[in-house]
């Protein structure tokens, strides 16, 4: 039902615009929608991506909505072949106006295009024409031409998307077998008789490895790459408006604490969705590391009280988005600092910078745990047992701390981070 009723909206704008703005007898009731449309889209709650609508852009809606019914839903066979079935019927509802017998000019129409309708479209640049667009967009002519052509673009989308999915999967089960390669030679040399600090040493690589692993298979995960897409066109509007969107989101995660964790994953993943190839390149490239984690810990704490004493008021002006993401971020977790511990410790590190009062928080529940004070969480027992951080979940979330905040203070507050 959802496809047919867009299939009738294509018809009733594509049939009243074109005969609305076309005719000399109805230019006063333009003006009055001109007029009744800016006062509609000055409000401040309308929604600024429609604030340019006017009875111009309206009369163009016949290729917003085609877009839409090839790009955004699903093409069954149904649907296309109900899609198509307008098309023809729109075109031979324009022909009708200038020829005697639409249906022959039509037949003689797509005889002369058959072999060479629509060029196949450039893999490499299909997302250029999809994204860039002109504001002077002129009325479809050629409503078959345009619908194949946009038909083929969507189709080079999905086998683009499809090639990049299958090279993720390839990547991730190549990460995975990484790691369980590393555990058995590990297994195999703790059963032969070697030097107590070799297989320390091998322990600390492997475990070095495997943090490594897991955590980049976060960011290349598709579910996480979806919610980076999706954060992007979140907040890509203004504050006002996101935090609409978050308001609907936290009445659903007032039901489910699943929900409010994947609330505070998108707000996170927000502030450094403009980041996210130069994160991912620099965590592949800082290569293995000898310092223990307690050193980690301590260059972590020296920076961050550091930056906090100097705080930087043009970096925060700079990052405006990022702050007020973080701001809105740290009202809704409240006392509930413990959710940021069931995030990816990458993310965590990468998205949080050193300015930010909501790195202070997670810094001290870091400080009671790695003390071993008393805590209503305990995410290690490392002191009670009287070992080191070393391959607990403590020590990896300070190692990705050290890896973004100490080794990569470039990217999160240099130029890198704009």
């Amino acid at each position: 039902m959802g496809y047919l009723l867009w299939i009738s909206i294509f018809f009733v704008v594509y049939f009243v615009f074109s005969h609305f703005s076309s005719s000399d007898v109805y230019q006063e009731s333009v003006k009055e929608l001109d007029k009744t449309l800016s006062e509609l889209t000055s409000s401040a709650s309308f929604p600024q991506g429609l604030a340019h609508l006017s009875s111009a852009t309206l009369a163009n809606a016949q290729r917003f909505v085609l877009e839409h019914l090839i790009h955004v839903l699903p093409l069954s066979d149904a649907h296309l072949r109900a899609f198509l079935t307008a098309t023809i019927e729109m075109e031979l509802d324009q022909l009708s106006g200038t020829e005697n017998n639409c249906l022959d000019a039509y037949l003689n129409k797509l005889t002369l295009q058959k072999t060479s309708l629509i060029p196949a479209p450039d893999r490499k640049g299909f997302m250029k024409d999809l994204v860039l667009s002109s504001p002077d967009i002129a009325p479809i002519k050629d409503f078959t031409k345009y619908a194949v052509q946009e038909i083929l673009k969507r189709r080079c989308a999905v086998s683009c998307i499809s090639t990049v999915e299958t090279g993720l999967d390839i990547l991730s089960n190549a990460i995975r077998r990484r790691s369980l390669s590393d555990n058995n030679l590990l297994n195999e040399r703790l059963s032969e008789e070697k030097a107590p600090m070799n297989v320390e040493l091998l322990l600390d690589l492997i475990t070095w490895n495997h943090w490594k692993s897991r955590n980049l298979s976060y960011f290349i995960d598709k579910r996480t790459l979806r919610l980076v897409s999706g954060a992007s066109l979140i907040f890509c509007g203004p504050k006002d408006q996101w935090m609409k969107v978050f308001q609907g989101l936290n009445i659903s995660a007032e039901r489910s604490d699943n929900d409010f964790s994947e609330t505070i994953e998108l707000l996170l993943l927000g502030c450094i969705a403009s980041r996210w190839n130069c994160l991912i390149e620099h965590f592949m490239s800082v290569s293995y590391f000898s310092l223990t984690i307690s050193e980690q810990y301590h260059q972590v704490c020296r920076l961050v009280m550091g930056r906090s004493q100097t705080l930087n008021t043009r970096e925060q002006t700079t990052n405006s988005k990022e702050s007020g993401i973080l701001e809105y971020l740290t009202g809704q977790l409240g006392s509930q600092q413990h959710q940021l511990w069931k995030l990816s410790p990458a993310l965590a590190a990468a998205a949080i910078p050193t300015w930010s009062p909501l790195l202070r928080l997670y810094m001290t529940e870091m400080e009671i745990q790695f003390k071993g004070d008393f805590s209503a969480i305990r995410y290690c027992n490392c002191t009670q047992d009287m070992k080191e951080h070393k391959n607990c979940e403590l020590a990896e979330r300070i190692w990705c701390l050290y890896i973004f905040h100490v080794c990569g203070s470039h990217l999160l507050h240099g130029a890198g981070s704009a």
